[in-house]
């Protein structure tokens, strides 16, 4: 019984990113959610409080996910700055290969009121923290510059990845997005690298 939970669940939450992706937020009614996930518009109360919450466990979920790969991948390197590759490779990889979830994260939450932004910001949190860790190796094996501001740069980064995906966007898409992995890596390890 849990696992048909999990995938009704599951299968909401895909149901809404497509949705979200191709109406917008303020423009996709549970009902539509409902519809596009083959379930009673009652059901999808029986796992979320209303479309918001719907919006909030997506950005969990799938951050989550995300979250969860970086981890499993970067345990596989050797140094921070393989690490620091591999996120941003997976970040464009995984945005680019997921058009509605680029749509969503992208576009999407900067459309939402504060109070949902700042739940979001609380389920980025975890991505964030990860490129901090990984700073902090690097300066720990003396490939990052020791006097780097941990905190700042670790948003700096994530909001340069973040900019380059809303301009792939944008843009219709005209470019591959993990086509520009090596050059933001490359500029980034400029910044970080000791002189």
């Amino acid at each position: 019984m849990a696992s048909r939970k999990k995938e009704k669940y599951s299968q909401i939450l895909e149901a809404a990113l497509k949705v979200i992706a191709e109406n917008g937020f303020h423009g996709s009614q549970v009902a539509k959610i409902a519809k596009e996930a083959g379930v009673a518009d009652g059901t999808i109360y029986l796992y979320f409080k209303n479309k918001e919450d719907i919006l909030i466990s997506l950005f969990r979920e799938r951050l989550g996910d995300l979250v969860d790969m970086f981890n499993s991948r970067i345990e596989e390197t050797d140094s921070a700055k393989t690490a620091l590759r591999k996120i941003c490779e997976i970040h464009y990889n995984e945005l680019e290969s997921n058009v509605n979830l680029a749509y969503v994260t992208q576009i999407e939450l900067r459309q939402s009121s504060l109070e949902l932004r700042q739940e979001i910001g609380l389920a980025v949190k975890p991505y964030i923290e990860l490129i901090g860790q990984v700073l902090r190796k690097g300066m720990d094996e003396g490939d990052f510059r020791s006097d780097l501001d941990v905190k700042l740069t670790r948003h700096l980064i994530f909001g340069a990845m973040d900019e380059v995906v809303t301009s792939w966007l944008i843009s219709g898409r005209k470019y591959s997005l993990s086509a520009q992995v090596d050059k933001t890596v490359e500029f980034f390890l400029r910044g970080l690298e000791q002189g």
